[in-house]
């Protein structure tokens, strides 16, 4: 008896696992907005700053946002802003912001957007200083795995939740 209790309490587990490997999701995916919430994407900074001048980013200015995916986003100018508009797969961030090396080993973490690298026009962050050093050692297989995982997270994944 003991043993066809605990067979079932391990499927019912297991099947939240095997839906979310096998289920099709829309395109959106989740982005990350900080822990303290108020959905603001690359904590503030702007997405087209990274791809522009000496590529050095820059904070942007709440008078000038957008929204895109369920995230703000917030450009240093309406120039930015439009840019964005026009093209927003261009400028943000791969893995909807949050760290590519963790999203390479399958999961959500935050990411920095001063822990950053741009690798064919796209914009990679990481957690940290430390784990972009990493990340850098190998960013073609490691963008290739968290490119297969991205795939299979779902739309209302969250970073701690």
């Amino acid at each position: 008896m003991k043993k066809h209790v605990l067979f079932a309490l391990l499927a019912a587990a297991a099947l939240p696992l095997s839906a979310a490997v096998f289920t099709p999701y829309a395109w959106a995916k989740p982005v990350y907005v900080g822990v303290e919430g108020g959905h603001i994407a690359v904590s503030g900074y702007d997405a087209v700053s990274y791809f522009e001048g000496d590529g050095v980013p820059v904070k942007g200015d709440a008078a000038f946002a957008v929204e895109h995916d369920g995230a703000v986003y917030h450009f240093a100018s309406a120039a930015h802003a439009a840019t964005f508009k026009a093209d927003p797969a261009a400028f943000a961030p791969q893995y909807g912001g949050h760290c590519s090396w963790a999203m390479s080993r399958g999961y959500l973490a935050p990411g920095d957007p001063l822990a950053y690298a741009v690798v064919d026009g796209k914009l990679y962050l990481n957690f940290n200083q430390e784990v972009k050093a990493k990340w850098d050692q190998d960013r073609a297989g490691f963008i290739a795995a968290a490119e297969k995982n991205w795939a299979v997270i779902p739309d209302d994944a969250k970073f701690g939740g």
